[in-house]
């Protein structure tokens, strides 16, 4: 099964100053380029913001190739969210709101080419350790992102296959033949991730001890 389809860049080793940053920092600048994309009402800030992430990927080492795969996954909905944009509020503001979900597309992808998973949902549970007295499980929050991370690249590469599969039976313009077998694999799937977790003693909540 193909999993090419991840939105996001996937780890590359290397030891670029992007890498050695500390994992607060790049979370911090993903934070930023989320609530710049809220603030930024020029398309050439947003341009300029645009280049900055992506100079900082391309100095990663992670490459032009991965670069372009993750934009290339956006590519087509930017395409029709950009149109009717551009319809209903003009140019300006089409070319501002696309920019916008371009640059949190890349700094997402900075942030998880430079960062190993691990790290990752390492620096999750650390950040939302503080919550903890409110109720909050950290480490079943950072688990409920690792197999999100696992299942996207799972879910596009199970529909590539049964795309290709269609096409090659003449059924690519039938959506039955598309949607139903990545229902049935999908569903395969969660239930055998579910079936993994529950006999590791994952993915359910404790009971309360009421022993006397």
């Amino acid at each position: 099964m193909r999993g090419q389809g991840f939105l996001l860049a996937n780890y590359v080793r290397g030891s670029s100053l992007i890498h050695r940053t500390p994992l607060w920092l790049k979370f911090l600048v993903v934070s930023a380029c989320g609530a710049a994309s809220f603030l930024i009402v020029e398309w050439t800030v947003s341009l300029a913001v645009l280049a900055v992430v992506c100079s900082l990927f391309l100095m990663s080492g992670a490459g032009a190739r991965r670069l372009a795969r993750a934009i290339g996954m956006v590519a087509p909905i930017l395409v029709v969210i950009g149109l009717f944009q551009w319809w209903q509020l003009g140019g300006p503001t089409a070319a501002r709101i696309v920019l916008n979900v371009l640059v949190c597309v890349v700094a997402a992808s900075v942030l998880t080419a430079t960062t190993p998973v691990q790290d990752l949902l390492d620096g999750v549970v650390a950040l939302a350790s503080p919550f903890r007295r409110l109720g909050a499980d950290p480490e079943r929050f950072a688990l409920t992102i690792a197999v999100m991370l696992r299942s996207i690249p799972f879910i596009a590469g199970a529909f590539s296959d049964v795309r290709d599969s269609a096409r090659a039976r003449g059924l690519e313009r039938n959506p039955r033949a598309l949607v139903l077998p990545v229902f049935i694999s999908t569903v395969a799937y969660a239930r055998q991730t579910g079936d993994a977790l529950a006999a590791r003693g994952l993915g359910e909540p404790e009971e309360p001890d009421t022993a006397e």
